[in-house]
């Protein structure tokens, strides 16, 4: 489970998630990241709810810490800093003056917009961008995102098309049937299979390798080969 789409699924369902009491800084992620609860302005929680959602999902990034500015400052230093052509799964961080000199905030791209982004993040809100006490889903536009943070995710195979599903479905279901197309069967049925050979109400699909009659006993039943074996029962009884 290293994918974007996974870490998406996990920030997402943090949706509403609130410290408690309100401007305690008392929430889940701080607890997970310091090992105990922890209460006050010294706390801040938007990278420590960043840490918490990659590591949910087994990804790393380039340093452990709860400062958006150490995390920048680290991507740059392995090589994963980018300042454009953002995308989901990067950890933004943003400057709210504009100016793109002092680390205030970050979150993670959900999706791209033609003017920023939308990011699930940690510790926001209506009232406050960088310390809202909430993790929410926020749209920004680009002139606050200093630059963002590219982890190193398994890459995610291409969509199925409904064509390619269905080819896919048919092979397994004739491979599935081919193991069933024998004579196994269970020894409760014994009496009724021997009953139904005897009078024709069941006929051999073939030979098996040894020149026995192959009943597939445990294979499917069409309708068609319902409506026949109901047909062979009405003539054996005088009505058809």
């Amino acid at each position: 489970m290293r994918t974007v789409r996974d870490l998406l699924e996990v920030a997402v369902r943090q949706l509403n998630v609130r410290e408690d009491p309100p401007e305690s800084n008392n929430v889940r992620y701080n607890t997970w990241y310091y090992g105990r609860e922890v209460h006050g302005k010294a706390y801040p929680w938007c990278m420590v709810f960043v840490q918490w959602c990659f590591a949910q999902v087994d990804v790393g990034l380039p340093v452990r810490t709860a400062s958006c500015s150490a995390l920048m400052n680290a991507a740059k230093g392995a090589g994963c800093w980018v300042t454009r052509s953002f995308q989901p799964g990067d950890v933004v961080i943003y400057d709210f003056t504009g100016k793109k000199k002092q680390a205030a905030h970050c979150g993670i791209v959900e999706s791209v917009t033609g003017s920023g982004v939308i990011a699930i993040e940690g510790n926001t809100g209506a009232e406050n961008d960088a310390n809202g006490g909430q993790v929410q889903r926020r749209t920004r536009p680009g002139k606050y995102i200093m630059g963002a943070v590219r982890p190193g995710f398994d890459k995610e195979g291409p969509e199925m098309t409904q064509e390619e599903f269905n080819k896919k479905f048919e092979a397994a279901l004739s491979a599935h049937r081919q193991k069933l197309q024998d004579n196994d069967a269970s020894s409760y049925s014994a009496e009724a299979r021997a009953w139904a050979v005897a009078r024709g109400l069941v006929q051999g699909g073939g030979k098996l390798p040894d020149g026995t009659d192959n009943f597939m006993w445990e294979d499917l039943l069409t309708r068609e080969q319902m409506a026949t074996l109901l047909y062979r029962f009405a003539l054996l009884m005088g009505q058809a």
